[in-house]
């Protein structure tokens, strides 16, 4: 079922209130461009408690509604832009060119919700326990990051770029083979440095 078939049963209240909620919950793991849970918690944060509220309910659809809505017409554009290249003899997209196919922020609010994000991802890693060197420096990282509302300075940017770095090197083949767990923490990390840059506006 798509997302759109999920959002009309978001506003249906025929529907028990539960199964409302897990419909948007469906949406939003159709579209979660900041990762599920972070997605669920901005929505909460936005819209108010839709667990238990019908009008937080439909505020929260209406938030992630309208950012589907701007991503969707990033790739419509995106599409176009495709179409064109290859009739000029550009078959495949350069590696450095940014590809709207799979979302990576959040559209119309990228510095909101990548801050939110930082602070959902710091709070779940950290109870996941890990004490590894790259853990603790991202995690300073985050700190530092929700410390000045996004902002960071030239040392922090450089210690962000070093973690980078080294988690790219790390997920290297064969990595996921070797060692599956410590390849997805590090892709998880990774991901938190990502959202840095996005709420530093990078």
């Amino acid at each position: 079922m798509g997302f759109t078939n999920f959002a009309r049963k978001v506003r249906d209240s025929s529907l028990p209130y539960g199964h409302r909620v897990v419909s948007l919950r469906s949406c939003v793991q159709l579209y979660r461009p900041i990762g599920f849970e972070a997605t669920v918690s901005y929505l909460a944060h936005r819209a108010g408690p839709f667990r238990t509220d019908e009008d937080a309910l439909l505020r929260a659809l209406g938030v992630i509604e309208a950012s589907r809505a701007a991503w969707q017409l990033e790739l419509r554009a995106y599409a176009e832009e495709r179409t064109e290249a290859k009739r000029r003899g550009l078959r495949s997209p350069r590696p450095c060119e940014p590809n709207p196919n799979r979302p990576e922020y959040w559209y119309g609010a990228r510095r909101e919700a990548a801050l939110h994000a930082v602070g959902h991802w710091r709070v779940r890693l950290r109870n996941a326990g890990f004490t590894d060197e790259l853990s603790r420096a991202v995690d300073l990282c985050a700190a530092d990051c929700l410390e000045a509302d996004g902002a960071t300075g030239e040392r922090q940017r450089a210690r962000l770029a070093a973690c980078a770095e080294a988690l790219e090197r790390g997920m290297e083949p064969p990595a996921y083979r070797d060692d599956a767990a410590t390849y997805f923490h590090h892709r998880d990390l990774l991901r938190v440095v990502r959202l840095i840059r996005m709420a530093d506006g990078n």
